[in-house]
């Protein structure tokens, strides 16, 4: 019985009673080593002058097509501004690593395809996967994995990169939000605007600051702040200042009352003129501030919210 070969990837189905005598190295050579290579070769495919460039697909034995990798070298523009990689017509899929060289025009173009049936133009300078059905061939970003046209972006800080994690700001923003959602580090409108809903809030949680004898305040931590005050004391200069900052620091007497509070220098309040707080027992004053610099902090005083 004559040998038969795999409809896809072309290994060798020995018939029954064939190749008595050299069984295993038939197996070895038309399977096991063709396995490999469908797996893992990787195969540089040069491109010249000609329009299409077919890879070999040749049963049993090794050929171009089968690879799992393929590498595209070569030039593209002047004859041909298309060149095409043509794969037999079988389900399959590749990592393209296109290292093609072209000229300026737009309409230079590495295409990938299947004799009959549509191709995917492979980006210059990409990596990527492409998948054959048989008579098309598709790239992960258009089908299959669902990534979007991301899955042919660049992990980097361009406008058109995907950010590493490393990366504090947010680059991609979904449209609307409809559940918590965290965002860590800087969260940067580059145009337009941001909008708040009329049936939502946005609110900054007051941070407590730890009563002492000189008050710190990181700025950091955010724009709303609240102390209790347990005797006289000082306001620090505030760590992480940041031009443009504004918040307010709810200031509250004890039980006892009659606290004193002094600013750093960087303060700086109407008239040069330094406010005192309202003196009975849990008395709540709030400071308003909004930063001119990381050393100027303007800030108004409002007394005796009972």
């Amino acid at each position: 019985m004559a040998s038969t070969f795999t409809s896809r990837i072309r290994l060798n189905k020995q018939g029954d009673g064939d190749n008595p005598n050299s069984w295993g190295v038939v197996l070895n050579d038309g399977v096991i080593s063709l396995v490999d290579d469908a797996i893992a070769a990787y195969t540089t495919i040069s491109i010249g002058s000609a329009a299409t460039v077919t890879l070999s697909a040749v049963n049993g034995a090794g050929d171009t097509a089968r690879s799992a990798f393929l590498e595209v070298k070569g030039s593209v523009g002047g004859a041909n501004t298309t060149i095409t990689l043509e794969i037999p017509s079988n389900s399959k899929s590749y990592v393209i690593n296109n290292k093609v060289s072209a000229n300026t025009t737009a309409s230079d173009i590495v295409k990938i395809k299947t004799a009959g049936g549509t191709g995917y133009t492979i980006p210059f300078g990409s990596v990527g996967l492409v998948i054959c059905d048989g008579t098309s061939v598709f790239a992960t970003n258009t089908k299959g994995l669902g990534f979007g046209t991301a899955a042919s972006a660049d992990i980097g800080t361009g406008t058109t990169d995907v950010p590493d994690v490393s990366i504090a700001d947010a680059r991609y923003v979904r449209s609307s939000v409809t559940a918590n959602t965290t965002v860590r580090g800087d969260f940067v409108v580059e145009a337009g605007s941001l909008k708040v809903a009329t049936s939502a809030r946005a609110f900054n949680v007051p941070t407590t600051l730890t009563d002492a004898t000189s008050i710190a305040v990181n700025f950091a931590l955010g724009n709303n702040f609240v102390v209790t005050l347990g005797g006289n004391r000082t306001l620090a200069a505030p760590t992480n200042a940041v031009a443009g900052q504004s918040g307010q620091i709810h200031i509250i007497q004890d039980s006892t009352g009659s606290r004193t509070l002094a600013y750093n220098s960087v303060y700086q309040f109407v008239s040069g003129a330094t406010p005192t707080l309202s003196t009975g027992a849990s008395d709540v004053d709030i400071l308003l501030f909004t930063t001119r610099s990381s050393t100027t902090i303007d800030a108004a005083l409002l007394k005796n919210f009972d």
